[in-house]
Parts: structure tokens; C-alpha cells; sequence
């Protein structure tokens, strides 16, 4: 078919991969940091626009026929009726919109009334939290909001030279907070609930839909949230999970309808093929590990050797890894615990090994609150450096109770927006169907089996659970 671009601008830089649309191999990649400081709450979406054009210098975009854009999820662009910005894009986890959160739930009626409407209860981050939050502080910019986009569509917009029709897709649509992936249709009313009063919504296209051609050609897609760009970008389908270890935690499955969860632990979005990925995060996970490596007066390498002069179950030691509290289960203002302390278990290579452990069954359970709502999981795709650990590949597939893959480190999320610009070429050229995405090559992975260690790891997580139940009871609900 030809060649695609997958653009992915994310919290702090923008990535480029160039693509054959047929088979997904890697031609050239361009990489920009963000013109900004740190990672401010507030900032200029032509900051993205900067990096953009420079990771796309020197000529890295020719002979490109399609482009799609993955970008950073819960960033809010304020547009007014002539399509300017009205104030700085709100993004990230902005800690100023919690109050607004707790108004929000409570003017509909309570979580389950959220869980039903749109697949999530707000919380700080979701735009349309954020909406509530500028209409509450910021109440002049409220009123002269007309029209509202997230990073990817503000992007996609003007890479379409700013067009009378604005779009979105549905996996970005489906983290706003008004938009339902069991409906596919926007709620309005709660746009207006937030904002206090009602504005335009970019039409949603489906998955190998264009949103349009610039005038010299370029095909662009729909463009799509950074999770969603990801699992596109490894390929994963029903059956499949993805365990994200950051400093925080998240798993994340691919199921074939959205799940509605009145306890806020799951949230629904829509993917970027039209299935569904219910995601649960985690506030600790290679957090715990740092933190035990600073303990025993060393790094995340040495860590993982002393882990592995251990044993599994650690000699009784069990650590509950909720170092700031925690989401799932939601103990928000709880601390972590270590128990089982004897005298022969005080040794770091145990208190190594227990936080290895401790993490793995927390993301465990995030698991199991996935698999206890109906999703299939029979092999779990593994990310972030941490994984690329001796003791996290030793002990993950016998306490997450599947196979495990580690991914060979690469751009997901470009390389996802890339496969769906060749998806949105190809039905435009008769060569694929809206049904079917190309078929590219999975990544180069480590594959590995829980095998007969299974048996071992369901009593390390028994025992995990039997400290987790007896230090706060029915944190996950009645049994």
C-alpha cells in the first residue's frame, strides 16, 4: 500500500515512526521534546505543534500517504466559537479538580448513576472534571468555551488545516466522562451539568475511519488516546492483558463489552478497533520496589539479585505495597505493612523478595477484579523497565497465573497510531476492510510459562490474601 506515519505526543515529547503500511517495519523515527519546564497542569497547546515539527524535520515525512496521532488522554482544550484557545490546555492528573470530582458524583446521584451513564466515575482527572472545575474557578473562560478537544483532536485539527468539521475517536471519547462506550453516544446533559451550559462535541468516527486529507493528500486517521494507540500497537486481543509497571500500576484487558462499575475500580474505555479495555490502576507498584531498594541501600538491579537469593512466599514475609495509599482496593489514606517478621526471615534477600511479591499480587488483584467481572485472561503482556527485572520475569507468571510476555522495548503508542493511518489508507484504497486492521508483525518478545510453579504461586498469593483480609477486611467487597 505504501508508507504511514504514526506521530505520538506525549506528556513530555513527541515521537515519529515511519511505517511499510503492509507490514509495520520500522523505516525512520524522528524524536522532540516538549518546549516546556516540568510538567505543568496548564500549557500552550502550540508547544505540541513546536515538537511535532521538529521531530518531523529533516525531511522524515516523505513519502508518507497517511498519518494517524496518539496523544496524551484527560488533557482539556478549551476552543471558543471562532475555534482559539481560551485558556491553557488543563492536562495531566491535576490535583486542583478533586473537590470538583466529589460535586460531580454527588449532582447525578452517586457512582453507580456514573457507572451506568458513561462507564466511569469522574475523578480528578477526567475532562469532564475538569469542566466542572473552570466553570466553578475560572467562570468568564467557562462561559466563552464553545467547543471542547482532547490533545489527539486538537492535533488531528490542525494538522487538517483547522476545518469547519472537528472529530474524535471513540477510545478518547470514552475517557472524557460524557461520552458512553455502551451507547456510543455523548451525554450532553452532563457536559452541561459540568460546564453549566451546553457547546459543540467533535463527531466520534469509528476505528478505520479518516478523519480527513489535507490539501496536499495526506490522508489523516482518527487519531486516538496513548492506551489505546498502545494495545493497537502490540497487537493484543481477547485473552490478553497488559501490566503496566510504572511508579503507579495498571492492568488493562481487551473485552468484548463495556463494564459498568459502581465502585470507581474499573474504568471503561473503548479501544481503537472497536472491542473494549476495561483498565484498573494501581497507586504502588515499582513505587514499593524503590522504596525497599532504598531500605537495603540499593538500586532496582540489586534488588532483584537479592530477591532472587530468596525463595517464594519470602519466608513468611508478606508486604502490603500501599505506600501512598491506595486505589484498588480503595483505601485511599491506609499505609503499607510488612508482617511474618521472625528472626529468621530478617534478612534483605526475604525483605527483597517480599516486595517483589507484595507488588505482583496487588497487581494480582487488580487483575482479579477484571477476571471476577467476566474478562478472559490467558496471557498477561508486560511493560516498563521494571520488567525487563530477573525477579519480576521469576515470579510474575506464577502469581498472575498466566503467561507472560515482555515486549522488546518500542514506540507502542506511535507504532499503534501508525498501524491505524495504514488501516484508514487502506479502506480508502479498496485494500482493507473497516472489519479488519492490517495484520503486522507482533513485537520481539521474552515468553514465559507459569508451568509447574503455578501451584506455588497460589499459595504465595493465599498467603498474600490471608494478610491483605486480616489487616483490612472486605477491602474488595464480600467474598
Amino acid at each position: 500500500m505504501g508508507i504511514v506515519a504514526g506521530l505520538d505526543s506525549s506528556a513530555e515529547f513527541t515521537r515519529i515512526v515511519v511505517c511499510d503500511s503492509d507490514t509495520g517495519a520500522v523505516l525512520r523515527q524522528g524524536y522532540a521534546p516538549h518546549p516546556v519546564e516540568g510538567r505543568p497542569s496548564d500549557i500552550d497547546p502550540q508547544a505540541w505543534l513546536l515538537s511535532l515539527g521538529e521531530a518531523a524535520g529533516g525531511g522524515l515525512l516523505e513519502g508518507v500517504q497517511a498519518i494517524g496521532v496518539s496523544a496524551q488522554q484527560n488533557a482539556v482544550v478549551p476552543l471558543d466559537a471562532q475555534g482559539n484557545t481560551v485558556r491553557p490546555a488543563i492536562v495531566g492528573g491535576d490535583k486542583r479538580a478533586q473537590v470538583a470530582a466529589v460535586d460531580l458524583v454527588d449532582a447525578l446521584g452517586g457512582r453507580q448513576a456514573w457507572a451506568e451513564a458513561v462507564g466511569s466515575v469522574p475523578g480528578a482527572p477526567h475532562p469532564i472534571t475538569k469542566l466542572r472545575w473552570l466553570a466553578k474557578t475560572e467562570p468568564d473562560a467557562a462561559q466563552r468555551t464553545a467547543m471542547v478537544l482532547q490533545a489527539h483532536d486538537w492535533l488531528v485539527w490542525q494538522l487538517l488545516g483547522r476545518p469547519a468539521r472537528r472529530t474524535a475517536d471513540r477510545g478518547g471519547a470514552s475517557g472524557t466522562g460524557y461520552w458512553s462506550a455502551s451507547t456510543g453516544a455523548y451525554r450532553p446533559d452532563l457536559v452541561e451539568l459540568a460546564l453549566g451550559h451546553q457547546i459543540a462535541l467533535p463527531e466520534v468516527l469509528g476505528p478505520a475511519e479518516a478523519a480527513g486529507t489535507t490539501p496536499e493528500g495526506l490522508l489523516i486517521s482518527a487519531g486516538t488516546g496513548e492506551t489505546m494507540a498502545a494495545a493497537f500497537g502490540l497487537g493484543i486481543g481477547v485473552g490478553d492483558a497488559v501490566v503496566s509497571l510504572g511508579a503507579s500500576g495498571s492492568v488493562m484487558a481487551v473485552h468484548h463489552e463495556a463494564l459498568a462499575d459502581p465502585s470507581g475500580m474499573i474504568t471503561s474505555f473503548a479501544d481503537a478497533t472497536g472491542m473494549h479495555l476495561p483498565v484498573v490502576h494501581t497507586l504502588n507498584a515499582v513505587r514499593a520496589l524503590r522504596g525497599t531498594a532504598d531500605l537495603l541501600g540499593t538500586d532496582l538491579d540489586g534488588l532483584s539479585e537479592l530477591a532472587l537469593k530468596s525463595t517464594p512466599g519470602a519466608h513468611g514475609l508478606v508486604l502490603l505495597p500501599y505506600l501512598e495509599g491506595e486505589k484498588t482496593p480503595a483505601l485511599p489514606h491506609t499505609a503499607g505493612t510488612l508482617t511474618g517478621l521472625r528472626r529468621e526471615s530478617m534478612k534483605p534477600e526475604h525483605l527483597a523478595r517480599a516486595a517483589f511479591e507484595g507488588m505482583l499480587c496487588s497487581l494480582a488483584d487488580a487483575m482479579d477484579v477484571l477476571r471476577g467481572r467476566g474478562v478472559e485472561v490467558r496471557r498477561v503482556f508486560l511493560l516498563g523497565a521494571a520488567a525487563e527485572l530477573s525477579a519480576v520475569q521469576a515470579a510474575a507468571p506464577m502469581l498472575l497465573g498466566a503467561q507472560v510476555v515482555v515486549p522488546q522495548p518500542a514506540d507502542y503508542a506511535a507504532l499503534g497510531a501508525a498501524r491505524q493511518a495504514a488501516w484508514a489508507l487502506g479502506v480508502s484504497q479498496g485494500s482493507l476492510t473497516a472489519q479488519a486492521p492490517p495484520a503486522w508483525q507482533g513485537a520481539a518478545a521474552q515468553v514465559f510459562e507459569p508451568g509447574e510453579e503455578l501451584a506455588v504461586g497460589k499459595a504465595v498469593r493465599q498467603q498474600y490474601v490471608a494478610v491483605r483480609e486480616q489487616t483490612h477486611p472486605g477491602a474488595f467487597g464480600p467474598a
